[in-house]
């Protein structure tokens, strides 16, 4: 069973829009008729299988993933069947090919499929770590609290990324105001203010002479100097698409002084969380440690990983494993060895998480804390040293008529 996107006729003359559920486009437009509808225009939805049989569509965002678990959630945890959770999930869907996804879930369902093996045909949509999480709570018989779970855990990751994009919204935008500034005086209102000492012809001071050879060069070639910018941009994104440079790229990332330690905190916080999760819901360690490394972004970092859960299915302890990687830090491992030793690893994954992720987020706050007043005062220095460079030719004309 696929779904289809129609454009149909009622009987008033109006147009109708949605997504219908059928095994052929020939189904499709029977069960349309029937609804007193007259179809203009249908086609396989983005989302559902393709002619060949395999899945096909785009990826979710995290909100709508986030809300879209949070319905799955609350709807199974009311003792609905899972196909009725999908049509009703469907229903509420804005967006057709969402719609048109979830009722491809739910044709597999139907079919027999577990929810888990219907959502790997969407695996833009739900990742490994999703995926993982949903076949342990339908093993364990508790696919609701399973479900409540990831919920909590999707919507947390999104509200902290929101509250990084919020944190950095003042900042980026005060960047741009200041090359904007800067740009339009250098290219509009810097030539013609030195012109006139140009045409004195007496000797300019450095600065003044250092402002000119600025000014000339954004009006000469400052499209050339964008495209030049774009095209260095677009470079490194495709270098970075080879293996090998994006691990030389990751490992510089963690030699900075600064950021290294930023992009270090937050994979070790990304793994803990997932590695918590994924334990609550029954997934075997090891399996849990394979999969939670493959949510880590610094390639340099899921490497170590990646050895940590070799380590670990050889029968060597978690802690001692993770202190080898050498990027945990000692409260984290301090707090997973007691996890270790009591018997409850889940609960001090997650709460080692949790400290982790307050420490990050004070770290972030303090940096955008310090790159606010950093721009202003970038503006300033810029717009001092244009001015201190028209008025020092001012300056020397007064002596010299002095």
């Amino acid at each position: 069973m696929a779904a289809y996107e129609y454009l149909a006729m009622d009987t008033g003359g109006g147009k109708q829009r949605g997504v219908q559920e059928a095994d052929s486009e020939r189904q499709a437009r029977q069960l349309l008729r029937e609804r007193q509808l007259v179809p203009l225009r249908l086609r396989l939805a983005k989302g559902s299988r393709s002619a060949g049989g395999k899945p096909s569509g785009r990826g979710l965002g995290a909100a709508e993933l986030a809300l879209l678990t949070r319905q799955l959630a609350t709807l199974v945890q009311a003792a609905l069947p899972l196909e009725e959770v999908l049509a009703a999930v469907a229903a509420q869907s804005e967006k057709r090919s969402q719609q048109a996804m979830v009722l491809a879930i739910r044709a597999r369902v139907l079919e027999g499929h577990g929810l888990a093996q219907a959502m790997a045909g969407f695996p833009r949509a739900f990742p490994p770590l999703y995926r993982a999480t949903v076949a342990a709570g339908e093993r364990a018989g508790h696919l609701g609290q399973v479900l409540l779970q990831l919920a909590d855990y999707t919507e947390s990751r999104q509200a902290a990324r929101q509250q990084v994009q919020l944190a950095l919204l003042y900042p980026s935008i005060l960047l741009l105001a200041a090359f904007g500034i800067v740009g339009f005086l250098l290219g509009f209102v810097v030539p013609d203010v030195v012109k006139v000492f140009i045409d004195s012809g007496q000797e300019l001071p450095a600065l003044t002479r250092g402002l000119i050879a600025a000014s000339e060069l954004l009006q000469h070639h400052g499209l050339a100097l964008l495209l030049a910018s774009a095209g260095g941009i677009c470079a490194l994104r495709l270098a970075l698409r080879r293996p090998a440079t994006r691990l030389a790229w990751h490992r510089l990332l963690l030699r900075l002084p600064l950021l290294g330690r930023l992009v270090r905190a937050s994979d070790c916080t990304r793994f803990t969380s997932t590695l918590a999760i994924l334990g609550r819901s029954g997934v075997p360690l090891v399996d849990a440690l394979e999969i939670a490394a493959e949510v880590v972004a610094n390639g340099q970092i899921r490497t170590g990983l990646k050895d940590v859960a070799r380590a670990v299915r050889e029968g060597g302890p978690l802690t001692r494993a993770l202190e080898r990687s050498g990027h945990f830090p000692p409260m984290m491992l301090y707090m997973i060895a007691s996890g270790e030793r009591s018997g409850e690893l889940d609960a001090m994954l997650d709460r080692a998480a949790r400290q982790q992720e307050a420490q990050l987020a004070t770290r972030i706050a303090m940096l955008v804390g310090l790159f606010e007043p950093a721009m202003l005062v970038f503006m300033g220095a810029s717009v001092l040293v244009i001015v201190l460079a028209i008025l020092m030719p001012i300056l020397s004309l007064n002596q010299l008529i002095a």
